[in-house]
């Protein structure tokens, strides 16, 4: 299906620049040499708490440096722009109060959106904006030049909140995000999201996606023991992450192009688990970053299309799922009654 011409070390060159040069390090892959097919950078990086301006310029600077080596599309991590929350409600509201996107919008549409052209047609950006009352929504925004980022039709809200979000955040409804485009069609989910297979199931079987979009503030840092078996682990949310999102791909026959946040939280001292990469519709990971430290993935002529009918023209898991389970009129759900 692709032509293998004049593709680098066959679709596996990685040039990787230290951060001296860049600020970052840089890893970049060919997946094919058809530059019809979109070009998609990834930032695995840190948002400093509390630091909004400082936050700002490291995505400029990513974007930049995404605009330069021809990237289509680029996508940041959950809360880039605040970083996360901590357990000193007066004191993080406070701060979040000012990390509100609708306060940065003129730094969205003068500077973010200034680097957008033809090529570089987008960028994700994950931040919160004001609810109700003292609640903020957690928010995923398509920044494109044509279009105002808070246009509802462009916003997707997380659903499903851990514990110390449901603080701060509200959620607004079974939300779900599907855009179309010459790349194909995305839709989209934040961190704890993945977690629910009936979303990706209504993503996969009724919105008909080609890709699952996940940005995420994951942890590493969670305990399970097993001392009978002599097996435990005190990184199990990382291992959770490796596990799920190869069988969310895989399962659901979707590409997953996950973007998660690295570093320590500088007040809890939390680590984040980084690992942003993409994992193909069979399952298997095209490309990872780094778990410790900040780095942007770049892969270039990625064959959404191609790639994804040529395994489900191997073997397609939708067909046999459809001789068992019927679509529920007027419902986002399945029966097999």
């Amino acid at each position: 299906m692709k032509d293998q011409t004049d593709i680098p070390q066959s679709m596996q060159e990685i040039l990787s620049y230290t951060p001296s040069e860049t600020g970052f390090r840089i890893t970049e892959r060919w997946f094919s040499n058809n530059k019809d097919f979109p070009t998609i950078g990834i930032a695995n990086i840190h948002a400093v708490v509390p630091d909004i301006e400082a936050n700002k310029d490291k995505i400029s600077k990513a974007v930049e440096i995404f605009k330069e080596r021809k990237v289509n599309l680029a996508i940041f991590p959950e809360l880039c722009l605040s970083g996360y929350f901590w357990e000193d409600e007066p004191a993080c509201r406070k701060y979040m109060d000012q990390a509100v996107i609708e306060n940065h919008a003129d730094w969205i549409n003068k500077t973010l959106k200034s680097y957008l052209d033809d090529s570089f047609k987008g960028i994700i950006l994950n931040g919160i904006r004001l609810g109700s009352g003292r609640k903020y929504i957690n928010s995923t925004y398509i920044i494109d030049k044509s279009y105002d980022f808070l246009h509802k039709d462009l916003i997707y809200d997380k659903m499903f909140l851990p514990k110390i979000e449901q603080i701060y955040t509200e959620a607004t409804g079974d939300d779900v995000l599907v855009l179309e485009g010459y790349y194909g069609r995305f839709g989209f989910t934040t961190c704890y999201d993945i977690c629910f297979s009936q979303l990706l199931l209504e993503y996969s079987k009724i919105d008909k996606v080609d890709a699952i979009i996940e940005l995420a503030s994951w942890r590493i840092l969670a305990f399970r023991d097993y001392p009978g078996m002599n097996i435990g682990t005190d990184s199990y949310y990382a291992e959770l992450w490796d596990m799920l999102l190869p069988a969310q791909a895989a399962t659901n026959q979707v590409w997953i192009i996950a973007c998660n946040a690295v570093g320590r939280h500088e007040i809890t001292g939390a680590a984040f688990a980084g690992g942003s990469g993409i994992w193909s519709p069979s399952g298997l990971k095209l490309v990872q970053a780094s778990r410790l430290n900040e780095e942007l993935l770049i892969v270039h002529n990625l064959d959404i299309h191609g790639q994804l009918k040529l395994e489900r023209d191997d073997f397609n898991y939708s067909l046999d799922f459809n001789e068992i389970y019927r679509p529920i009129k007027c419902k986002r759900t399945f029966t097999r009654l």
